[in-house]
């Protein structure tokens, strides 16, 4: 066994001269993708984590009496290069190391992190979780069960093994071609992150869970100009990836999609505003969903009564074509997860089944407070933070409805197909999102592109008003990150075409 300090480590890995081989040592080793193997693989191992290290902390953790205690280990690999004006304007990596200890005891929580995973430092850092209980010492498992998990992001290559001039040098190719596409082009940046996420969740139950988490995303923003005016937009992927979902195909297209968002808006007009009938376009009108409607199935607001949800389980509330999904084994969609952060496999949660809301997003805590086992939702930011119920990949499924169907019925309204900024407030699910381009719709047909358009409304509402899916659901392919009491979450969303039959759109008057 290698005993590496975190000093050690990262003037190692500092250097890309060790540990550079790791992800691929990992692949046969790790639980998440070898159900039933040794869980430290040939990973954690190296930090000193074994079976009598964990004992030992946990021992620390509850020797006042705490009804439970998990371990969650994490060490991330990430960099980012920002093509700006044709130079690398910046360039970083980032490496973390550490473990976050919780302890439960009744509806009470105790949790402390320390990014030194020696004995010494995790044993201090444990006796300050274990400081919420009063009583006496509860013993720890003499043995640690690897939990079964399926691989839903499989991958060939680590992305420490992508150099950095491969990297600058797609980007540089992406940039040319966005100036190739128009010459009302002006200004380009292309942004690109990768990370690898190393994660070990064992607890006082005696279960242990590992994962290996790969992202990527790529993003391309432009601005044009015409007649003296200035438009912008952008296009970006995101995914659970290797470099190989870069393919020729979708580098073309990043550039193609950036110019062309951009300049559609110099066509594009702002609607009148009023009570209109909405049609939200497939993919990513799915944000909607997940910000005015998901928030709200989480189970910890409905716990606290703060949910227009908490008194409407197994009630009708919306159309029986409606069927809402949180799942995370969609394969390679960023939202994806093969073990929830408190150590729960992954799983598709029905959320609302044919109209009919069925259960929450549950977390260990919520869980046990409804009675239930949990749904794999308990998230977290990183080792510093504790867990909460948080969403993944949160849809709509496809309904029985045509696209075209869903346009000829609507005399006047709009065709919202960009998002971007929003605000929610999750008690009542009251909304306000900035809709970045779209189009009219008029006696029936699609017409003029329009911009800057604000629709406002109650998440609930909308829900009750929609009168039409169509059979076109799709995933969002950008990078979204949920934010929730101070953490952040890469999630992803995604809809079939919807129509709303009325929400209020702010535009000229």
């Amino acid at each position: 066994m290698i005993n590496m300090s975190r000093r050690d480590f990262v003037k190692i890995t500092g250097t890309g001269l060790a540990l550079a081989t790791l992800p691929g040592f990992l692949r046969t080793g790790f639980a998440a993708n070898s159900p039933g193997g040794n869980p430290y693989g040939f990973y954690f191992k190296r930090f000193g984590i074994d079976d009598d290290t964990i004992r030992k902390v946990m021992a620390e953790a509850l020797h006042y009496g705490g009804d439970y205690c998990d371990l969650f280990f994490q060490n991330q690999l990430s960099n980012s290069i920002r093509l700006r004006d044709n130079i690398v304007s910046t360039a970083s990596t980032n490496v973390t190391l550490g473990v976050g200890i919780r302890v439960l005891k009744g509806n009470q929580t105790g949790y402390s992190f320390t990014e030194d995973v020696s004995l010494a430092s995790m044993k201090a850092a444990a006796r300050t979780a274990a400081g919420i209980a009063s009583g006496s010492a509860k013993g720890v498992p003499e043995t640690f069960n690897a939990t079964k998990l399926m691989n839903y992001y499989d991958t060939e290559m680590s992305w420490e093994d992508v150099g950095v001039k491969s990297k600058v040098e797609m980007l540089q190719a992406i940039n040319d071609d966005v100036f190739k596409e128009d010459p009302r082009v002006v200004k380009a940046s292309v942004n690109f992150a990768d990370s690898e996420n190393y994660i070990l969740v064992v607890n006082s139950e005696g279960g242990i869970a590992t994962d290996y988490q790969p992202m990527l995303r790529i993003s391309v923003a432009c601005t044009a100009e015409q007649d003296g005016r200035r438009e912008n937009n952008y296009f970006d992927y995101s995914a659970r990836d290797d470099i190989s979902f870069l393919t020729p195909e979708r580098l073309k297209r990043l550039p193609r999609e950036a110019v062309a968002r951009t300049v559609k808006l110099f066509e594009a007009q702002t609607p009148p505003a009023g009570e209109l009938p909405v049609v939200l376009s497939a993919g990513s009108a799915g944000i909607l969903l997940h910000e005015a409607i998901g928030h709200g199935m989480e189970a910890d607001f409905n716990r606290q009564g703060i949910s227009v949800y908490s008194e409407k389980m197994n009630k009708k509330i919306a159309e029986p074509f409606v069927t809402i999904v949180d799942n995370g084994t969609n394969p390679h969609i960023r939202g994806s997860i093969n073990v929830d952060d408190e150590g729960y496999p992954s799983q598709e949660t029905v959320l609302v089944e044919n109209g009919v809301l069925r259960t929450y997003m549950h977390d260990r805590i919520s869980a046990q407070h409804y009675g239930l086992e949990p749904t794999g939702n308990g998230r977290r930011e990183s080792f510093k933070h504790y867990p909460m119920p948080r969403m993944r990949n949160t849809y709509m499924k496809s309904g029985p409805h045509e696209f075209e169907e869903m346009i000829a019925s609507v005399d006047y309204g709009i065709l919202a197909d960009q998002f971007t900024n929003g605000q929610v407030n999750i008690g009542p699910g009251d909304f306000t999102f900035y809709v970045k381009s779209g189009s009219l719709i008029e006696k029936g047909k699609i017409t003029a592109p329009i911009k800057d358009v604000n629709i406002i409304g109650n998440g609930p509402e909308v829900l009750e008003r929609v009168t039409m899916v169509a059979n076109d659901m799709k995933m969002a392919e950008g990078g979204w990150t949920c934010g929730k009491n101070g953490q952040g979450v890469p999630v992803s969303q995604g809809m079939p075409s919807v129509l709303v039959s009325a929400i209020t759109v702010g535009g000229r008057g």
